[in-house]
């Protein structure tokens, strides 16, 4: 098996020994990120907003490989609070697309931020719907 590390500064750097995403297979799998900005590693309060930033670390890390988050085939999502999932949700609806990828949510203790996900996507047969992952890199949504 040949796995391919990609990396990019429009995302948090690894705080580890890990890579951002590795291609592997036909699939891209990124590294869990959190809310951290970047360029400052400040984040937003609300869960909304840090899942919002997030989508945005995720989505550049997808770039680097010529993917979207339109190209992410399941996600895991961990929540420091289960109670923040109808907040966080409003925020992930608005970064995907149907067919909505497979997810998981469970409850994790995070270090002090609300929102961790890492995805695995296909890599294509390009998919149709695009415009979310324009509108999350940019900022809107």
């Amino acid at each position: 098996m040949t796995k391919r590390s990609f990396t990019t500064s429009n995302a948090p750097r690894p705080a580890g020994p890990y890579s951002q995403g590795i291609e592997a297979n036909g699939f891209f799998y990124t590294a869990g990120f959190g809310p951290h900005d970047p360029d400052d590693g400040t984040y937003a309060e609300t869960v909304t907003d840090q899942t919002r930033q997030v989508l945005r670390n995720i989505a550049a890390v997808l770039a680097e490989r010529q993917l979207s988050l339109d190209d992410c085939v399941k996600v895991t999502v961990h929540l420091a609070d289960l109670d923040d999932f109808a907040e966080f949700n409003v925020a992930y609806r608005e970064a995907f697309c149907e067919p909505f990828p497979v997810r998981t949510t469970v409850g994790s203790q995070l270090a002090g931020f609300l929102v961790e996900i890492d995805v695995v996507a296909a890599i294509p047969d390009r998919s149709v719907c695009r415009s979310s992952t324009a509108d999350v890199v940019n900022g809107a949504g």
